[in-house]
């Protein structure tokens, strides 16, 4: 009987961890968009029009110097995005295509070799909002000494407003706060890449 009872409080207290990290994982999602960021280049990540639509529009008004959109589609070229987002001269000059980037751990390391490339200190990260928490951490554990200004996205499949009554919402969240849960793991113990070892050696990541 006691056996039980232990088993049961052990059950309820990771319940209740687990619960109590998910509400500040919700809480941790940026609702708004800062006004008139600046910073070196724009990353977007591939997921949906809006993103894309808004990392053109930072570019085109002037927000940083280059836009990076990584996770972009093999056989879709850089006229077809033109054509989609509707890009102008800044976005025919300055604008760079990624390809491999399967998912977000790829995108932040297709995005620190640009950022090291172009000797970037400081990139607006464009992503849904739910998303941008994991992105982030990515992001910051392969580019320490970048600066990073999020700039979320609403989602399209899904309105996070009242996430509590809508039962798409509430898969939505969970499944990326699982995705999130293992992106602290990963990025607290894994070892620095080639790549960030060569980065840190040319003094673009501190």
């Amino acid at each position: 009987m006691r056996t039980l009872v232990r088993l049961t409080l052990i059950v309820l207290l990771l319940l209740a961890i687990y619960a109590g990290g998910f509400l500040y994982f919700v809480q941790s999602i940026p609702r708004t968009a800062p006004k008139s960021p600046r910073a070196d280049g724009i990353v977007a990540l591939t997921g949906g029009h809006a993103r894309l639509d808004t990392a053109v529009e930072l570019l085109e008004s002037g927000a940083a110097r280059r836009l990076l959109i990584t996770g972009v589609f093999e056989t879709t070229t850089k006229e077809d995005l033109e054509h989609r987002v509707h890009g102008g001269a800044r976005f025919e000059c300055c604008a760079d295509i990624d390809y491999t980037a399967e998912d977000t751990h790829d995108n932040a390391e297709q995005a620190a070799a640009w950022a090291n490339a172009h000797g970037y200190r400081s990139l607006i990260v464009v992503t849904a909002r739910y998303h941008m928490p994991r992105s982030l951490r990515e992001f910051s554990a392969l580019m320490p000494g970048v600066r990073l200004v999020p700039y979320p996205v609403e989602p399209t499949r899904v309105s996070l407003d009242r996430w509590w009554e809508n039962l798409d919402a509430v898969r939505l969240l969970q499944a990326e706060y699982l995705k999130y849960l293992a992106t602290i793991v990963t990025t607290s113990f894994g070892t620095a890449t080639p790549q960030q070892q060569a980065m840190a050696a040319s003094g673009a990541v501190s």
